[in-house]
């Protein structure tokens, strides 16, 4: 036992899940049996998109309006299109009201009245229909079915539901489609790969079988946490791309150690515990490298961020912990077998036999500084993009447009002017009675300095409707029931609160528009008390607690990274360079996000439909995924490099043999990471899309451009100062 003690922690480790190897084996594949079976229920339990700053102005004054004024917690529109009929007469009308007699006798039903929006084009064949409802979001969609079947389709029209719930709801179905699709696309396509890196069936399974167990376990997690928590509807994809992603990678490169292992130790005991002292520890390292990045998303106070740091969190300390404690198990299991069941013997035979890697990193070493300065220009210039980079809230736009609501989205986009149906509002509490001659005067001043802000179209409250009169003339109007009945009816107006709508010159998502929501909010109130809400609105609370929160996430997941590698490879500058190198390909995979999606390059070929911007979470979840998971490869590369430095105490000669053992590792486990990330690029949600462009960019870069050109470079130049670190942190 003593010896076993003085082999290290994770040595010791090693032996102990060999011993239990068929207790621990079996308790996991029976937690992975109990998961399996809430994980097709999960979308069904994820109501919300997490959309929104809870606790801004924005959504302070959503609130408002619902409870104070009375406007409708939700809504549905309806689109109907026809080649035939005109769908703007007065009989067309009648016929489609009553197609929704069924659906407006049901008691969750407000009203349903035909949209009154301007219209943009004279086309005869469109009509939409706003239904209101007394129900909120996740209430709503328990009866969106329900709702949908209720609704008669009149002869010769089309019909296409939209609205927040209607995306939802088609989100969750598309988020089944998704799940299905990876597993049958990319799965398949690593067993392939890992059939020929490794060359046996069972050490090909084996990183496929702990990826899948990650999710399950990690997704049924997340079904027991609904119960108690709102998450976000975007939360299964980004689980299903990490988990798979790190689980296989994990599991690749402890299997190639414990194979590589089992050549030189006395018996499979030895092999194991060895394996995981080595290649274990480097992931368990990397794991806490990732989870890093992971909770630097708690820096961003929005529900979709905290939603996706969850599962992030969860899946990826499911992978780590599944890596060093079913693995170890399963290895020690198969023993010798594990080389059993070969295929692509000469391939192999070959590929462990070529020193084409040794070859590559002397070949860079012998011109460090022209390639680093090569290599690094062109990331920065893939960088250039993100400097115009344009971010705005997705709604129906994350689905492709063969969905219905993403088709009613557009047919609303373009046939009515999306300013006035999506205005700015204000919602204002006086003193006293909004009817009173004292408050009326008061917002009849406020609307007056609002109308005088540049990039005001109009702006409307229940003083306009009624002829835009004096304050007394107002007040005397307000007296009559009927006049303050319908203001109240039509939620301009109750008890010390007023609703007023600004209609912007520019669209809701421009940066005009942006601005004028900042100086609205800065025109004085006097005796007011106004709120600030809309979609643009939210737009703006979003990007504030963004940007509030960006530089604390930045400083958090890079100084704490630089501490943990310091501590791993007791070395100042390998952690730094790490740092930038994670910076570089960070960026340029970020910069084609936006050439992609917000230019539109390379959509067609991708099947990727450009929106003209990049949603808002992206640059904050790209950030914190591709900055933990470019750890990966640094961790495993300069761990071997130290295993040969401390052995040799040559820097060059040292840095040629890491890239030599792991070269090939390296490149086998980027090859299995881009083939599972890249198969989410051609799922449904346009958020998938665009993390499976950015990973799989980031992921491409780094283990080709970085760490085969950039790393063995820098190693060369800076030569033996690559290992100095102050005799304290050494502990010599």
């Amino acid at each position: 036992m003593r010896e076993i003690q003085e082999k290290g922690l994770f040595w010791h480790w090693g032996i102990r899940m060999y011993r239990l190897r068929w207790a621990v084996t079996i308790f996991w594949i029976l937690l992975f049996i109990v998961s399996a079976y809430f994980v097709q229920k999960l979308p069904d339990r994820l109501k919300e998109s997490g959309l929104i700053s809870k606790g801004s102005e924005s959504d302070l004054g959503f609130s408002l309006m619902k409870k104070e004024l009375g406007t409708s917690p939700s809504t549905v529109t309806i689109v109907y299109t026809s080649h035939e009929t005109d769908l703007t007469s007065e009989q067309a009308k009648k016929d489609i009201l009553q197609s929704l007699d069924k659906l407006k006798k049901q008691n969750y039903v407000e009203k349903i009245q035909i949209n009154s929006t301007p219209r943009l084009k004279k086309d005869k064949g469109i009509q939409s229909i706003v239904v209101e409802l007394k129900l909120k979001n996740q209430e709503a969609l328990n009866h969106f079915s329900e709702m949908k079947r209720l609704m008669g389709k009149p002869k010769g029209m089309d019909t296409y539901v939209d609205g927040e719930i209607a995306t939802i709801h088609e989100v969750q179905q598309a988020t089944k489609q998704d799940m299905a699709h990876s597993e049958k696309i990319g799965l398949p396509i690593a067993l392939l790969v890992l059939l020929f890196i490794f060359g046996t069936v069972w050490a090909a399974i084996i990183p496929l079988l702990v990826g899948m167990m990650s999710v399950s376990l990690t997704l049924a997690i997340t079904y027991y946490l609904t119960e108690f928590y709102s998450l976000s509807n975007f939360l299964p994809n980004i689980v299903m791309m990490l988990g798979l992603a790190i689980g296989v990678d994990y599991a690749l490169f402890l299997v190639s150690r414990f194979r590589e292992e089992l050549k030189r130790q006395q018996s499979v005991e030895e092999a194991v515990a060895m394996a995981t002292q080595t290649a274990g520890q480097s992931v368990f390292f990397s794991g806490f490298a990732v989870l890093i990045g992971m909770f630097g998303m708690l820096f961003i106070k929005l529900p979709i961020i905290y939603s996706l740091c969850l599962g992030g969190v969860l899946v990826v300390f499911s992978a780590m912990i599944l890596s060093c404690t079913l693995l170890p198990s399963l290895l020690g299991i198969l023993g010798h077998r594990i080389n059993s069941l070969k295929v692509f013997a000469r391939t192999q035979k070959r590929m462990e036999n070529t020193i084409m890697w040794e070859r590559i990193a002397l070949s860079v070493m012998k011109r460090p500084a022209v390639l680093a300065i090569v290599i690094s220009t062109l990331l920065l210039s893939l960088m250039l993009p993100i400097v115009r980079m344009k971010v705005g809230v997705p709604t129906a736009e994350v689905l492709p447009p063969s969905y219905e609501s993403r088709k009613g989205a557009e047919l609303l986009k373009e046939n009515y002017d999306v300013r006035k149906s999506s205005p700015i509002f204000i919602i204002v509490k006086a003193k006293e009675n909004v009817t009173e001659v004292s408050s009326i005067r008061r917002i009849k001043k406020y609307e007056e300095k609002i109308h005088r802000l540049p990039g005001v179209l109009s702006v409307q409250s229940f003083i306009d409707v009624l002829g835009n009169r004096t304050p007394e003339e107002t007040f005397q109007l307000l007296k009559l029931k009927g006049t303050r009945d319908r203001m109240k009816n039509e939620s301009l107006l109750r008890g010390n609160y007023a609703l007023l709508t600004v209609v912007p010159r520019s669209k809701p998502n421009s940066t005009e528009a942006s601005n004028l929501v900042h100086k609205i909010r800065k025109v004085s109130v006097n005796d007011l008390e106004s709120h600030v809400t809309g979609q643009t609105a939210l737009l703006v609370d979003m990007l504030d607690r963004i940007n509030s929160g960006l530089p604390l996430m930045i400083l958090f997941i890079i100084s704490v990274t630089y501490l943990i590698l310091l501590y791993a490879f007791k070395s100042v500058l390998i952690p730094l360079k790490a740092i930038m190198m994670n910076v570089l390909s960070l960026g340029s995979s970020l910069g084609i996000v936006v050439i992609i999606f917000q230019y539109g390059w390379l959509t067609d070929l991708l099947n990727i439909t450009s929106i003209g911007y990049v949603s808002i979470i992206m640059p904050v979840t790209i950030f914190c995924i591709v900055f933990g998971i470019s750890m990966d490869y640094e961790v495993f590369l300069i761990s071997r490099i130290k295993e040969e430095y401390d052995r040799s105490g040559d820097n060059e000669k040292s840095t040629a043999a890491g890239l030599q053992k792991t070269g090939r590792l390296i490149s086998s486990a980027a090859l299995i990471l881009l083939v599972v990330v890249g198969s989410f690029i051609f799922t449904n949600i346009e958020i998938t899309k665009a993390l499976g462009v950015g990973l799989f960019c980031a992921i491409f870069i780094d283990a080709t451009l970085i760490r085969i050109i950039v790393v063995p470079a820098l190693m060369k130049l800076l030569g033996p100062a690559n290992w100095w670190a102050p005799r304290w942190i050494v502990g010599k």
